[in-house]
């Protein structure tokens, strides 16, 4: 699907989207309007009722800048707040509570010649299969449930968004990227905490095969509260077939020495009927404490109105492994530009 950009799994320069409307020589916009019909049947729990949203998701504009050697980014949006553990609604569909107007993420970065970077300010994780917006993904939904507070949606800067500072490396065949960086929950004031640490490696040496990923380090100043974060991931273009892969490991040290090491990993394939037509299929697995486990199977087929006007419309099957099943039917509707 032409909206749906792949080349975000790869991409350093944390733009969602590959195109843009040039305003000058020194600035461009770019963004997008999501807007979705979502339908929960929940089964498994008894107090759940079944429940409908219709609803505009999110609005996104991104304001980007390049004067001489130095670029920048202010990325502005509008979400709804959002639920996705099986029980309440579709994961990555609106809720009732609107989050307002967000400063989602702004950064100036320089560039030199050697493929040397520096980035600082606000931006998103490099780590996961799954990019920060609904450009970058091939579902309506997103793979794992939220019920360990959107640890696993690694890429996800509506979970996941830090301030700091980057220094990267790219190649013709990889990119290196180390982040210095505040913990997500802080912005400014990290007087208890120290600063966190992430690297990033993506490799395309090798034909039609991207690999990627990384690690994270969440220093919380002692070993109460840290976590370490591992990612791998893959992506390999054989005909029409797009598949990836990915396994995050997660361990907590302020959880319970049951709950301490989880993992979660998911399988995607996505399948061009034609330049207009495609049909992806998920299967996806993240631990929610040590014994209990949040799966989903999803097929979605995605159909390209226009090269900036697409469609999905989404089934999923979920477990949480706790008695909450459900069955989530979405339809969304994705302009971008």
């Amino acid at each position: 699907m032409k909206n749906k950009i792949i080349a975000t799994l790869v991409a350093l320069g944390l733009v969602g989207s590959a195109s843009a409307l040039d305003i000058n020589e020194n600035l461009s916009i770019n963004g997008f309007i999501d807007t979705s019909y979502t339908h929960t049947e929940n089964s498994g729990t008894p107090t759940a009722d079944d429940r409908q949203e219709l609803g505009l998701d999110e609005i996104e504009l991104n304001f980007l800048f390049n004067v001489g050697g130095a670029s920048g980014a202010i990325h502005v949006d509008r979400t709804d707040g959002r639920e996705s553990d099986g029980v309440a609604p579709i994961a990555g569909g609106a809720s009732d509570v609107d989050e307002g107007i967000n400063l989602e993420q702004a950064f100036i970065g320089y560039t030199l010649e050697n493929g040397v970077s520096l980035t600082i300010g606000k931006y998103g994780s490099q780590l996961g299969l799954e990019r920060e917006d609904p450009g970058g993904l091939y579902t309506f939904s997103r793979a794992y449930g939220e019920a360990t507070g959107g640890q696993f949606n690694l890429g996800d800067v509506d979970e996941n968004v830090y301030e700091g500072v980057r220094l990267g490396y790219s190649s013709d065949v990889f990119g290196l990227g180390i982040s210095l960086q505040n913990d997500a929950s802080q912005r400014e004031d990290i007087e208890d905490n120290e600063l966190d640490l992430e690297f990033s490696l993506t490799y395309t040496g090798i034909e039609n095969l991207t690999i990627g990923g990384g690690y994270r380090f969440e220093n919380a100043g002692g070993s109460v509260g840290e976590s370490d974060v591992l990612n791998v991931h893959f992506t390999t273009v054989m005909g029409k077939f797009l598949i990836g892969a990915e396994y995050i490991e997660i361990e907590n040290a302020l959880k319970t020495a049951a709950d301490q090491d989880l993992d979660g990993w998911q399988v995607l394939a996505d399948y061009d009927v034609s330049e207009k037509l495609g049909v992806a299929l998920r299967i996806s697995s993240n631990e929610v404490t040590g014994s209990n486990d949040y799966e989903k199977v999803t097929l979605a087929p995605n159909y390209s109105l226009t090269d900036s006007l697409g469609v999905i419309l989404e089934y999923s099957d979920v477990d949480t492994g706790s008695g909450g099943d459900a069955n989530e039917l979405a339809l969304e509707l994705t302009f971008t530009f």
